[in-house]
């Protein structure tokens, strides 16, 4: 009928029309791809690998921490931070992701742990191994555990613990460590090994100075399969990460093998200076509480001495020394150590007192620059410190870390409570100056929250 016409011929009749439904078409389609690129978009994982940036973080300084802050700290990440306790070997669990409720950044971190923990795994796999050697006998226990403790808490890299301990320790050790959290168990393997001397009489070198401290002088020997190795006495606290320490065997020159911190500052009233009868290191001698070893290098060199012009290995040298010097040594196996680089000095390396911060460097008056400019590294309470009131400053870091629970908050459970009862302790020598005690950690604490626990920024809507 001429009265109707065709939607056919009416576009071609209208090319105006014709154009409008093109554009239609294209509209629609671009609105299809808009709805799955959000889709998508929201749907991806939210985890910023190490690197990237982590702008808008802020961290109260010591003067300034305050309860309040210190709560706030504790119980309310940064809005829109998904954080997380990194564990090597890709070992992941549900209660390590921290982040705000809803639907913010850290809600979309758990709504994939399994790609999560396979990003983890990448890192950490290739990450190297350190490793930490201590000796234990008698009441040490308790000591031992806390040090250990403390390596964990602020490290970064997985560790390996050697543990040379007495056979009535060994048990109580092992259960121990194997009660400590998911967490813990997470970041670090140990051995245990029984006390042993491959030469000269055994009861002897027990009773050389403290119970088995001579233990340390075979560790070379024993531990043939390791490279490198930090050894450190039970009374020994870290107060930042031992990847700081370790990373010095990458400052060894070619003749370099073990590193130590003098004995004293001072020479005027250090004790080798004025009553050692035997050969010492330098002006002061060198205290072994704290001694980064490369053993590759010490099983391989050949020791000048006072004993034969030829030299002698590690191994052959520790006993003819000893039953040379047996009457005149006093301070045990630190003794024998000062007298073997006495004659090879060119074979140690130099550390500040900062990494081995003992009641000397504040008893007589702040003596160690080093722990007054950067703060104390390592903390060595010898005296028995750690277990009286002679030096309180010392006993309030030691009580702090062996009472504080692994995974609550740093800020509020360690570090504010060190800082809270340093203020009963500066009356004393050593607790005048508390910024030589505080100034590391509340560094440490900041560097691991950025570098082990922080992964993600997103900014503010």
């Amino acid at each position: 009928m001429s009265g109707v016409i065709s939607a056919s011929s009416l576009v071609k009749s209208n090319p105006n029309m014709r154009i409008h439904g093109k554009i239609v078409v294209v509209v629609a389609c671009f609105g299809v791809f808009l709805l799955l690129y959000f889709w998508r978009g929201n749907a991806a994982e939210d985890v910023v690998e190490e690197g990237e940036e982590k702008d808008g973080l802020s961290f109260p300084t010591s003067p300034e921490l305050k309860p309040d802050i210190a709560f706030k700290l504790a119980n309310k990440p940064p809005v829109g931070i998904v954080v997380r306790l990194e564990k090597p070997f890709g070992v992941r669990d549900r209660n390590m992701l921290i982040g705000g409720g809803g639907g913010g950044a850290g809600s979309k971190a758990k709504s994939k742990p399994r790609n999560l923990a396979r990003t983890v795994t990448k890192h950490t796999q290739a990450e190297e191994v350190m490793h930490l050697a201590v000796v234990a006998c008698g009441n040490r226990l308790d000591e031992t555990l806390t040090m250990l403790k403390s390596a964990l808490l602020f490290s970064l890299k997985s560790i390996r613990f050697h543990i040379f301990a007495e056979d009535s320790l060994a048990p109580q050790f092992k259960e121990r460590l194997n009660q400590w959290p998911r967490s813990a168990l997470a970041k670090f393997q140990y051995n245990i090994y029984p006390i042993t001397f491959s030469v000269g009489n055994a009861d002897e070198w027990k009773k050389l100075f403290k119970p088995c401290a001579a233990q340390r002088l075979f560790l070379p020997v024993i531990l043939k399969e390791v490279d490198s190795l930090l050894y450190v006495d039970t009374d020994v606290l870290f107060l930042r990460p031992m990847d700081d320490i370790w990373r010095l065997l990458k400052s060894f020159n070619s003749t370099q093998l073990a590193a130590m911190a003098p004995e004293h500052e001072v020479p005027k009233i250090g004790w080798y200076s004025r009553f050692a009868r035997h050969p010492f290191y330098g002006v002061t001698g060198v205290n072994s509480g704290v001694m980064l070893m490369n053993l590759t290098r010490i099983r391989r060199t050949i020791f000048k001495n006072s004993l034969i012009p030829t030299g002698l290995s590690w191994e052959d040298l520790l006993h003819p020394l000893y039953q040379k010097y047996k009457n005149h040594i006093t301070w045990g196996d630190q003794d024998l150590l000062n007298i073997i680089f006495h004659y090879n000095p060119e074979c140690l390396f130099i550390f500040s007192c900062q990494w081995n911060y003992r009641p000397d460097h504040c008893m007589y008056g702040s003596n160690c620059k080093g722990a007054e400019e950067e703060g104390v590294s390592i903390l060595h309470g010898n005296r028995g410190v750690y277990h009286d009131d002679k030096q309180p400053a010392f006993k309030v870091v030691y009580d702090a870390i062996r009472e504080f629970p692994f995974d609550d908050n740093m800020f509020q459970s360690l570090f504010y409570p060190i800082q809270t009862k340093f203020l009963d302790t500066v009356n004393t020598l050593c607790g005048r100056i508390p910024q030589v005690f505080l100034k590391q950690i509340e560094r440490t604490m900041r560097k691991v929250f950025e570098e082990k626990v922080v992964r993600h920024v997103r900014p503010h809507k």
